[in-house]
């Protein structure tokens, strides 16, 4: 029998976890007695039941000096869809006054679907177009393994947007897939990997253009197959009629969905654009840049950002809000978060007196360091201003009314500095220079930087 002999401490070198240095720890922690009651409390109870902050809790209540809704909110289930939910729940406003309706929701179903069969052409024709590389470069290894998320960017929103237009929720409704999308995520995902394998080898066999775009069509025509099985047919048309809430009858008849989109869509899409704050200096403030493969309609409008600094992010969401519009924005959801109680706060929990360790990494700090990036998107639907500064902000989420105010959440002010990433904003709010801005080519970040993540 082969015996495997264990380094010593005085064997070990120097990089080695010596049995030393693992005493030194064991006895560090036994000696003092802080250390062992927050082991006693975090074995029995959530660290952040412990580390709660309890003076930011009963600091804050839900009111603010503006809110805008008077609606409930939606519930996007297992699935990430946020982005979707966001952008259409930024619509419903003006639908609902302009059908005179009380409640109101658009299908977030028929834009998952069409959002799908949009990135797997994405990813096929990225495929394509990088096949001259090996599998193991850089790019290709993020395509293989970034691929068909459900996530995605307000540029990526419009693009569906216009070309796809909307329909009411009745006429594509959720399924057990659209609420619950790991398993038909898997499914494609295991085809288009299946495809990204034969149209690189096609290639490689010198396979033409017309003939690789022939295959790639015969996958997507999988695609859309498996995607109707799962989230049902797209229609192409609605008999849309509705009873309003004051019980008067309407009748619009037939509707496409580009059609459903031009009368009842009452913002400017065109006008807006995604301002961000990423303050690493990767790409400087003022100037407009981009992430290589962020999008999901091919010939779709590029996924643009404007880098700003934070202030002014806060001083365009507060404009727009005391105007009567909500605000899309793009946050990383997770960090110092409240579920039950509905609030954001950056020292909502004192992890650094559970741990005695103090945790130093600042924003840029975290992006460089893969801490942090945009995971989740909302809504601004209120604000609350004091001496003309933003203190807290009313928040529109899409889980459903379970938690919060019944599904409504407060942002104090403090986590927007570290957390929020990125708003939808009306050019006319910008300063001319930023406006300028806008106009120039953006500066291209590779696929895998961390700005390239989707909400």
């Amino acid at each position: 029998m082969n015996s495997v002999s264990t380094p010593t401490a005085l064997t070990a070198p120097a990089s080695a976890l010596s049995y030393e240095h693992i005493a030194a720890f064991q006895h560090s922690f036994r000696t003092n007695p802080t250390y062992r009651i927050a082991q006693n409390a975090v074995t029995q109870t959530s660290v952040d039941d412990i580390a709660l902050n309890r003076d930011i809790v009963t600091s804050v209540d839900h009111s603010f000096s503006t809110i805008l809704d008077n609606w409930s909110v939606t519930h996007q289930k297992k699935s990430g869809r946020c982005w979707m939910f966001a952008g259409l729940n930024l619509f419903r406003p003006g639908a609902m006054a302009r059908m005179n309706l009380k409640s109101f929701e658009f299908s977030q179903n028929y834009l998952l679907f069409w959002d799908k069969l949009e990135k797997a052409n994405y990813f096929l024709e990225a495929i394509l177009e990088t096949a001259g590389r090996p599998a193991d470069d850089r790019t290709v290894h993020w395509l293989l393994g970034n691929l068909l998320s459900d996530g995605g960017q307000w540029n990526m929103f419009v693009n569906l947007i216009h070309k796809y237009g909307v329909v009411p929720k009745h006429a594509m409704p959720e399924t057990e897939s659209s609420s619950n999308t790991a398993r038909m995520n898997a499914i494609l995902k295991e085809k288009l990997r299946e495809g990204a394998r034969t149209l690189r080898d096609a290639v490689a066999r010198g396979a033409t253009v017309a003939d690789a775009q022939e295959t790639k069509h015969a996958f997507l025509q999988v695609i859309y197959r498996i995607l109707a099985i799962h989230l049902g047919t797209p229609p192409t048309a609605v008999d849309w009629q509705w009873q309003d809430k004051d019980h008067a009858f309407h009748r619009d008849g037939t509707l496409t969905p580009q059609e459903f989109a031009a009368q009842y869509i009452t913002l400017p899409l065109d006008e807006y654009v995604c301002l961000v704050h990423d303050p690493r200096g990767t790409s400087p403030y003022g100037r407009t840049f981009t992430v290589e493969y962020l999008g999901n309609v091919w010939e779709g409008g590029l996924t643009r950002y404007l880098n700003v600094e934070t202030d002014v992010l806060k001083d365009i969401a507060k404009r727009t809000l005391l105007d009567g519009e909500p605000v899309w924005f793009g946050c990383d959801v997770g960090k110092m978060l409240r579920r039950d109680t509905g609030i954001w706060d950056a020292q909502l929990f004192d992890y650094a007196s559970v741990y005695d360790t103090a945790f130093t990494l600042n924003k840029a700090d975290r992006l460089v360091y893969r801490q942090t990036q945009m995971t989740h998107a909302m809504l601004f639907t209120g604000i609350d201003v004091v001496d003309g500064m933003p203190r807290r902000w009313r928040v529109e989420n899409s889980w459903g009314e379970d938690n919060g105010q019944k599904g409504f959440y407060l942002m104090n002010d403090s986590w927007f500095d570290e957390y929020l990433f990125e708003i939808a904003a009306r050019k006319s709010y910008l300063p001319a220079a930023l406006r300028a801005a806008i106009e120039e080519d953006p500066i291209v970040l590779p696929a895998w930087d961390p700005m390239g993540s989707l909400a």
